[in-house]
C-alpha cells in the first residue's frame, strides 16, 4: 500500500465551450486532496475513458446529469484502485470502476455507478472503461434489451466504426441479422467488413442527404428494419428515407451535432409514413445490471465471437487532444486516457 498522496492533478472545465471545444476552455492545474470521510473513499485513477458524451455534460443546458461546473474536473468514468476506504465494500487495493473525473485522484461517495472489479480475469483494465465498460454495455443493453434484432432483419448502424457502434454491429450479427455501417473514410469502411465481420459499409464523407441516401438503398435492397443511430444529422435523415413498415429506431447518440447549432430530422415524417417508432436510450435504464452484462461480453470476447479495438494515450498532460480525437475521427478504437 502507498502513502496517501496529498496533492494531484485535474483537467478542470475553465470556460463553457462554444462549438467545437478549444484547449482554452480547460486547464490543468494541482489540487489538495483531502482525507475521505465516513462513506467515501480516495482512489487513484489509472485510467480515464473519453467519450462523446462529455462533450454535452460541457454545456449549460437541460440533460440526463447536471452540467459540468466551471471550474471542477471534467466528468468521466475511469478505472483505479482505492487507496483510503470508509466503505465496508471497499478495501484498500481493491480495483473499482465508477463515473468520476478526469484526474489522477478521486474523493467520492459511491453510488450506483461505481463497481469492484476483477482485473486478473481480463488482459487489461482497460477493458473495463471498453468493452465491459458503459461502452460495450450500451451496446450490450441496446442489442439485447431494447432492439433485440431477429434473422432476418437489416440492421444500420452509424458511427459504426467507433467503439459503440463497432460493438452493436457484432452483437447483431451473432443475433442472425444482417448488419450494414455507416463509417467516415475508406479505411474505417474495410475495417467495418475484414475486422468486425458487417455485411456492408458505406462511407458518408462528402456526400449530402440524397446521396447518402442512395448509397443506403443499395447497400440495404430490402430497406431497415432497425437502427441503432449514434451520429444524427444528414445520416439520421438519409436513413429515414429507407426505414421499412414498423421499423424501430434507437437514438443512443447525435455526434455531428454536439459542437455546432443542431441539424435536426428533417425526414421525420416518414415515421408517420412507415408507422415506425423511434426513442431515446441511455445506459443507465440498466445500471443495476452492469455486472451481468460485463460478464456476458467477457464471455464473448474469451470465446472470440467479439472484437473490440481501444485507443490509449499516455498522460493526464494529452487529456485535451486525447478528447478531440473524438470529434476529428483520428482515433483507431475506444478513446482512454492512460494516467498510471
Amino acid at each position: 500500500m502507498t502513502d496517501t498522496p496529498t496533492t494531484g492533478r485535474r483537467f478542470v472545465l475553465a470556460a463553457r465551450p462554444d462549438g467545437l471545444p478549444k484547449e482554452s476552455d480547460f486547464r490543468l492545474e494541482e489540487v489538495a486532496i483531502g482525507a475521505p470521510g465516513p462513506g467515501q473513499i480516495l482512489m487513484r485513477n489509472h485510467y480515464v475513458s473519453l467519450d462523446p458524451a462529455i462533450r454535452g455534460w460541457l454545456d449549460d443546458r437541460p440533460s440526463y446529469l447536471p452540467p459540468v461546473a466551471l471550474g471542477d474536473a471534467v466528468r468521466a468514468s475511469t478505472v483505479g484502485t482505492v487507496i483510503v476506504s470508509g466503505v465496508g465494500r471497499f478495501k484498500p487495493g481493491d480495483w473499482v470502476m465508477g463515473l468520476n473525473a478526469i484526474e489522477e485522484y478521486s474523493l467520492v461517495t459511491p453510488n450506483a455507478y461505481m463497481h469492484p472489479i476483477d482485473v486478473s480475469q481480463v488482459p487489461s483494465p482497460t477493458l473495463y472503461l471498453s468493452a465491459m465498460g458503459a461502452v460495450g454495455l450500451t451496446a450490450w443493453f441496446g442489442v439485447s434489451e431494447v432492439m433485440q434484432p431477429q434473422a432476418g432483419q437489416t440492421l444500420l448502424v452509424s458511427g459504426a466504426a467507433g467503439a459503440v457502434g463497432s460493438c452493436v454491429g457484432q452483437l447483431a450479427k451473432l443475433r442472425g441479422a444482417r448488419v450494414v455501417g455507416i463509417a467516415g473514410g475508406a479505411d474505417k469502411c474495410r475495417k467495418l467488413i475484414d475486422h468486425f465481420g458487417f455485411d456492408a459499409a458505406i462511407d458518408y464523407r462528402g456526400k449530402d442527404v440524397e446521396a447518402l441516401s442512395a448509397d443506403i438503398a443499395v447497400a440495404c435492397p430490402e430497406g431497415v428494419d432497425l437502427v441503432y443511430e449514434n451520429v444524427g444529422g444528414i445520416c439520421l435523415d438519409a436513413t429515414l428515407l429507407n426505414i421499412n413498415h414498423y421499423a424501430r429506431i434507437i437514438l443512443c447518440g447525435l455526434i455531428s451535432e454536439y459542437n455546432g447549432e443542431p441539424y435536426g430530422a428533417r425526414n421525420i415524417w416518414q415515421l408517420i409514413v412507415k408507422t415506425a417508432t423511434m426513442r431515446g436510450y441511455l445506459v443507465s435504464e440498466f445500471v443495476d445490471r452492469f455486472p451481468e452484462g460485463s460478464k456476458a461480453i467477457a464471455a464473448l470476447i474469451a470465446e472470440g465471437k467479439l472484437r473490440f479495438d481501444e485507443h490509449v494515450e499516455k498522460g493526464i498532460d494529452n487529456a485535451y487532444p486525447a478528447f478531440m480525437r473524438l470529434f476529428d475521427g483520428s482515433n483507431r478504437g475506444k478513446m482512454i486516457l492512460d494516467l498510471s
